[in-house]
């Protein structure tokens, strides 16, 4: 696949990487930090970093864009599978949604199939440990999707039947966010969660 294939619409190629964050870098210890599953799941399950570390390792060379019209080609991305940490809690069948909560505060919805299907929780990019600023200690990447769903700073997974907006959803973001069908901002307002 040639680079210019891999460009969605009104992208451009950069070398570096922005840093965008809602409320500025959190400072986490990782003795204390915990990935936790709940919702719609048979059990809920709170994992350390160790506990995390400790699945199989992925590697994945993929691409990342951002709504706001860069991205970055060819990074390759080291952490574990969602569909491997997912496994652990076992959806009910009800499940269609997750909501993603991060150590800022911030959120973002995804659909479960697509979270499963090519979904990582990365702790390094091109063998090196992601910085504090790109999401240390776990960041998720989904590459079809805008970079506003690969959220830094991943503290929980909310298994959900209904799907509901994150942060940007909230703002006018689509729901969906696929880069290739070019889903930046939503045809109708999104209600605020109350």
């Amino acid at each position: 696949m040639s680079e210019q294939s891999r460009v969605p619409p009104r992208q451009r190629v950069v070398k570096t990487f922005p840093v965008l964050s809602m409320n500025g870098t959190p400072e986490i210890d990782i003795a204390k930090w915990r990935l936790k599953l709940f919702g719609l799941v048979e059990r809920e399950v709170e994992l350390t970093y160790e506990q995390i570390r400790s699945l199989p390792v992925a590697r994945k060379e993929a691409d990342f864009h951002c709504v706001t019209g860069w991205s970055r080609l060819g990074d390759v991305w080291e952490g574990v599978w969602v569909r491997d940490v997912v496994a652990l809690a076992q959806p009910k069948p009800e499940a269609k949604f997750v909501m993603v909560h991060c150590y800022d505060g911030y959120t973002t919805n995804l659909d479960l199939h697509v979270l499963l299907e090519e979904g990582m929780l990365v702790w390094a990019v091109n063998g090196e440990t992601l910085a504090p600023e790109h999401g240390y200690p776990l960041r998720l990447i989904v590459p079809s999707r805008y970079g506003w769903k690969s959220a830094k700073w991943v503290r929980a997974f909310e298994f959900m039947a209904e799907d509901k907006p994150g942060y940007w959803e909230e703002r006018g973001y689509h729901m969906r966010g696929d880069v290739w069908a070019e889903e930046r901002y939503s045809e109708r307002p999104v209600r605020r969660r109350t």
